[in-house]
């Protein structure tokens, strides 16, 4: 199970698409995954025969489990004796690479794939013996239950439980060697200890534990179906953020007059070099210069403390089918209005494909989210932890707008116009903060310019 992201710690198998017995070539797709940040198609990392699958889907393993073998010598694959199956032959394979590893290899055999992670029938053993043993620098009898705890869970996992106020020494582990998983804490909260009553009377507490996830009735004819993983997750995410940060909404109206004018101007120019530059160009080039003007909406809450970021990361959420996902375009206040119109063509086809990268979706800043393309004129999106603030993008229609000219006579002309919505955590960005930067982004694409 590969990486996904840096505070990914798991992952889920949501389709494979070779069986055993296929032949895989070096880099092409044999499997889907899902996490909570990305949904994407896995290569196999050599070309051979895929021998055996440990994880079936559905399965969700840590980061670093073996969910497959592939055999890359063609002779132990073909001269399989009748009736001897694929993953007797990857067994005796896997135990003869195992025993080799320690020798050095020849140019002629480096790129054979070895599994450094250990067999699923061992893989117990060894994490318990990792987590008997102290850390570097410490003895086991002078380890703390925080040193423990730490090596029982990812940063995620104790970022969720301070939010929570949970006490992880409190929470059983259903992981690997009893590691604390980001749904142990979850279920804990959910399912923890009553908290105290305020007063008297009506329970508040037991009210809201009792709608917060209520059971709906199914009638006859109704379609019932398990709720997908990165539908699961992406709820997790939303639901999480809400309880993290207190969500204020700023929403101002723009007369796309301007980008109309630059568009039409630019329109064969651009064509001539394979472009088309959208609403979304502009809005992500003034959003860019204006979050680098304003820091304190480029940031996150971290422990107590802020992170005002370096970079302008900028994340564009894309519609899919299947779900929703958020591809960053790094750097983009360094891009101009062309480069913003091909990056962003380039990830929402790449996401559509499921052929993005782990680096194609983390280390976001601030998102975009376009809801307009479908005739929302308005949304008050969720915040995507751990940013600060998010924008959506309302429809851009034409409405009448009173104008005055430069003699004072006011007159009702058509222009096309749209709102643009700014939500934000009331915990560091005040009214003042969120007007000031979405009035900036307005003023510049009111004067924008094909620059």
């Amino acid at each position: 199970m590969p990486q996904m992201g840096e505070s990914i710690a798991e992952g889920t198998v949501s389709v494979w698409l070779k069986k055993v017995g296929d032949r895989v070539e070096r880099d092409e797709p044999v499997m889907e995954i899902a996490t909570d940040k990305v949904d994407a198609e896995i290569p196999s990392p050599a070309a051979g025969v895929l021998v055996e699958v440990l994880v079936q889907e559905g399965s969700t393993v840590e980061v670093g489990t073996v969910v497959a073998y592939v055999e890359t010598d063609p002779s132990a694959v073909s001269s399989t004796p009748q009736g001897e199956s694929l993953s007797a032959a990857s067994s005796a394979s896997a135990t003869e690479s195992s025993a080799s590893s320690s020798v050095p290899s020849s140019g002629a055999d480096e790129s054979t794939y070895r599994p450094e992670s250990p067999r699923p029938e061992t893989t117990g053993a060894v994490d318990e013996r990792q987590a008997a043993a102290p850390r570097a620098g410490s003895s086991a009898g002078s380890e703390t239950a925080d040193d423990r705890l730490r090596r029982r869970s990812t940063p995620l996992v104790r970022r969720i439980a301070e939010e929570h106020g949970v006490d992880l020494s409190a929470v059983d582990g259903t992981g690997r060697a009893g590691r604390i998983t980001r749904d142990d804490v979850l279920r804990f909260v959910e399912g923890g200890e009553p908290r105290q009553r305020s007063g008297e009377g009506f329970g508040w507490d037991e009210y809201y534990s009792e709608v917060r996830h209520p059971e709906a009735p199914v009638s006859e004819g109704d379609r019932v179906e398990p709720m997908s993983r990165m539908t699961s997750l992406i709820a997790e995410h939303m639901v999480l953020s809400k309880r993290i940060s207190p969500h204020v909404h700023s929403y101002f109206e723009i007369d796309y007059s301007r980008i109309d004018n630059v568009r039409a101007a630019n329109r064969q120019l651009w064509a001539e070099q394979g472009l088309k530059v959208t609403y979304t160009a502009f809005i992500l080039r003034a959003v860019a210069r204006a979050l680098r003007e304003h820091p304190v909406i480029n940031a996150s809450i971290s422990n107590g403390k802020v992170i005002y970021r370096s970079e302008v990361n900028i994340g564009i959420a894309v519609a899919l089918d299947w779900g929703l996902i958020v591809p960053v375009l790094r750097r983009a206040d360094e891009l101009s209005l062309s480069g913003a119109a091909r990056a962003i063509a380039d990830l929402a086809e790449r996401a559509r494909r499921k052929r993005l990268s782990p680096e194609d979706v983390k280390g976001g800043t601030f998102t975009i989210t376009n809801p307009g393309v479908f005739g929302t004129v308005l949304g008050f999106p969720i915040l995507n932890q751990p940013q600060v603030a998010i924008m959506a993008v309302g429809a851009a229609e034409k409405r009448p707008v009173v104008i005055t000219d430069e003699f004072g006579h006011d007159a009702i002309v058509a222009r096309r116009r749209g709102f643009i919505s700014l939500g934000y955590d009331h915990r560091l960005v005040n009214g003042a903060d969120g007007d000031r930067f979405t009035s900036r982004v307005k003023e510049l694409l009111e004067t924008a310019t094909a620059e």
